[in-house]
């Protein structure tokens, strides 16, 4: 069972010794051993294994092989970032270089591609940009059954470039409840956006379910649900995830590409970014979107004029991204976005 530790858990020695094999790791990814420790501390590598073998009981460290040098464990990392690592602001002149490269564009299309380039570019990794599809107003919505457990619907927003989603329905249901379904939302998002009106939608099932009857409310959600978590997603320079990765690596990063063309991952990613204040990282198997992989996601949202939450932008890599460099130029460069939505707006 791994020891839960604080910051205040390690002397000075052990942090020093654990902060320079993450440090080492981080620079070159390989296992770190006690002689290479013992050139950069006057100590025996008798004491340095002491130390280590003591950072790998805490869980900070794990032996790859076995005689192997010690690497960083997720838990390691984590407590490296939170408990160790310096995370500053870019220097005015780091800002100025970032807004010279970055060219504020006339499209939303325009300005992710360019940010998520620039981040790949930074990074020496994947650069991703994700916003939610756009929210329009509708001007009808329609149900229309197929078979008995599926149904088409038909969305017919005020732009006039009609979607049609296929969704799986609940035993029971008629055509007559289809078209109460139908009747319901239209008349309730006439002229709104789902955005607008999901809430009160919900909040009206929640208090009318007896009298719109179980079959008919869960069709509304339904309905509701097929507009959830559809956008965009912009990655930039994965084929840098392959350039750092060795052969063994390689179904990880196969694992890490599947996961990006999955349709559920931009709601993902959107659900991550709309619930921080800034940036998140997230390290090898504590990533809720790309976990299963080992890579680390560095994500933090863009907003609007109003302040309110639009999609989120960042880096996933390798667990050795350089953090101190990643996090501050991922959150100016959400600084940028926001910037240039304002002035879309305006314009």
């Amino acid at each position: 069972m791994k020891t839960v530790v604080s910051y205040t858990t390690l002397d000075d020695r052990a942090r020093d010794i654990f902060r320079h094999i993450v440090e080492t790791y981080m620079a070159n990814g390989d296992p770190v051993g006690s002689r290479t420790l013992s050139r950069n501390f006057d100590l025996s590598p008798a004491t340095i294994r002491n130390v280590m073998a003591d950072l790998e009981h805490l869980g900070l460290l794990e032996a790859p092989h076995i005689s192997a040098g010690r690497l960083p464990t997720t838990q390691g990392l984590r407590y490296f970032v939170d408990g160790i690592l310096e995370i500053g602001s870019l220097s005015a002149t780091e800002q100025a270089v970032l807004e010279s490269q970055y060219t504020e564009s006339n499209t939303m299309e325009g300005m992710l591609e360019q940010a998520s380039r620039m981040l790949s570019g930074l990074s020496s990794s994947a650069g991703l940009v994700v916003a939610p599809k756009a929210d329009k107003a509708i001007r009808h919505i329609e149900f229309v059954s197929l078979q008995p457990t599926r149904a088409l619907v038909i969305i017919v927003p005020d732009d006039g470039m009609v979607e049609n989603r296929i969704m799986e329905l609940p035993a029971g249901i008629t055509p007559d409840i289809l078209k109460q379904a139908s009747n319901f939302l239209s008349e309730r998002l006439y002229g709104k956006t789902f955005g607008e009106m999901r809430g009160a939608i919900t909040n009206e099932i929640k208090q009318r379910r007896g009298e719109l009857g179980e079959l008919m409310s869960r069709i509304v959600e339904e309905g509701l649900a097929t507009q959830s978590g559809d956008g965009t997603l912009i990655v930039r320079g994965a084929s840098n995830l392959l350039d750092q990765n060795s052969i063994n690596d390689l179904d990880r990063v196969r694992l890490l590409m599947e996961q990006l063309e999955a349709k559920e991952t931009v709601s993902k990613l959107l659900e991550e970014a709309g619930q921080a204040d800034g940036v998140k990282i997230f390290i090898g198997s504590e990533n809720p979107v790309f976990g299963g992989s080992g890579h680390s996601l560095i994500l933090t949202p863009y907003r609007n004029g109003a302040g309110s939450f639009v999609g989120a932008v960042g880096v996933i890599g390798p667990t050795r991204l350089d953090y101190a460099k990643i996090v501050p130029s991922v959150n100016f460069m959400a600084e940028m976005i926001s910037r240039n939505i304002r002035k879309l707006s305006e314009g």
